[in-house]
């Protein structure tokens, strides 16, 4: 603490610190649900009885499933970590459970460890595997009949992706919202983690009605699930806590072959700079086919906004929010080598009357709470520089934002400050 008696930030353990660093993640949905294409409590929100539903395991080929492809595709739009499902609500496994139960992918049509793929696939292409798995369960009934006979069942299942896998970047748990008032027995589970993968990142899912909570001592990133995240105060807090949000790509987690209500690309590149506004992490999730395949539409709108990335990618993930603020939409991340990055909304096309859209966007831009002395702006796109004033004792800085060349528009266009 300060001598004003303000209450401090803590430092961010080293894997907490990676993790906010990687920016950018995918997030994949897929399981026997996917066979069904109605989004992935289909098998609850649909009445299908149990039985009838674990059949779905007969005709689960993943013929298609090339996890190397896949992270390649993450890679190819900037993404820099995968999350996905090991064992959903439906209490299917993609991975080995050895022995454990015979719900899962060894024991299904396609006979493989689907988890052991995708692992091997994310190191050989440089990016951070993280695991998702389920804390409830509507295929164990121990569930609902012996919830410590369930727990000690969940246990052993984290326990297998944590001793058969080598080393992995977190364990993201959903559904312990279920029971809310229940004893999780959380203390022993990530205890466990904490001693088999002391690098993982911890994650637990509060849900849609209580986004950016903490809800445990050991958790290392609250979730955003579905909304932007808001900016976290960590003053006094008794650990530095990272933020991530999740979000669908159209309405659904798993496919929905007849969901067409899909996100526009100028949206999701939009949220990612609002995650990244606040220090969070953006995860975007994709729906495979049953067979195990990303749909052209959604590889098409990663290669967007990885093509957005190659152009603006240094403050998305080398930026830290900053103590500089915009007016509107507009804001600032600050990156280690001093330099500042003004992301800047709604510019317009430059050309002629009858092609370009008038108004709104180009002009001038001010910032306030900056008192160091800038050298020059420049876009980052093209180069260009631009012209500007400042008031040093104010702290007030104010450019010339140029609109878009006309055959332009990246949806956010971000500036370069250099300081003097």
């Amino acid at each position: 603490m300060d001598g004003m008696g303000a209450k401090a930030v803590p430092v961010p353990e080293p894997r907490v610190e990676r993790f906010e660093k990687l920016g950018f993640g995918m997030f994949i949905h897929w399981g026997l649900y996917s066979q069904l294409g109605q989004g992935e409590w289909i098998q609850k929100i649909g009445g299908i009885p149990g039985a009838e539903y674990a059949k779905l395991k007969e005709s689960f080929t993943a013929s298609e499933f090339d996890a190397r492809e896949i992270a390649r595709m993450a890679k190819r739009a900037g993404m820099n970590y995968i999350t996905i499902t090991t064992r959903h609500h439906d209490g299917f496994s993609l991975y080995d459970t050895r022995g454990l139960s015979e719900y899962d992918a060894p024991h299904s049509a396609t006979k493989r460890d689907l988890i052991a793929e995708f692992v091997h696939a994310c190191r050989e292409e440089g990016l951070l595997p993280v695991f998702y798995h389920t804390t409830l369960d509507w295929h164990q009934e121990s569930y609902k009949s012996d919830f410590d006979a369930y727990l000690d069942y969940l246990y052993r299942s984290v326990e297998v992706l944590c001793t058969h896998y080598g080393p992995i970047g977190g364990l993201w748990f959903d559904g312990n919202w279920d029971r809310p008032d229940a004893d999780w027995k959380l203390d022993r589970l990530y205890g466990m983690i904490r001693r088999l993968q002391p690098e993982a990142m911890i994650i637990n899912n509060t849900g849609l009605e209580h986004r950016g909570e903490v809800g445990h001592p050991e958790i290392d990133s609250v979730t955003y699930e579905q909304g932007r995240p808001k900016p976290m105060d960590r003053r006094g807090m008794s650990k530095y806590v990272a933020a991530e949000m999740c979000e669908t790509i159209n309405d659904h987690w798993g496919i929905g072959r007849a969901d067409f209500m899909y996100k526009s690309v100028p949206a999701l590149i939009e949220n990612l700079c609002a995650c990244r506004k606040v220090g969070a992490n953006y995860l975007l999730n994709v729906g495979p086919t049953a067979e195990g395949a990303i749909l052209p539409i959604q590889q098409a709108m990663l290669e967007m906004i990885g093509d957005w990335l190659n152009v603006f990618g240094k403050p998305i993930y080398e930026g830290k929010p900053s103590d500089v603020q915009g007016e509107g939409d507009h804001f600032v991340l600050e990156t280690p080598d001093g330099k500042l990055y003004l992301f800047i909304y709604h510019l317009k096309i430059s050309g002629h009357a009858n092609v370009t859209v008038n108004g709104g966007g180009a002009g001038e831009k001010t910032f306030t709470g900056l008192k160091r002395k800038v050298a020059s702006i420049r876009w980052l796109d093209n180069g260009e520089e631009l012209s500007f004033t400042q008031d040093e004792e104010a702290g007030t800085l104010r450019f010339y934002a140029t609109g878009y060349p006309y055959g332009v528009n990246y949806v956010v266009r971000v500036a370069e400050v250099s300081m003097a």
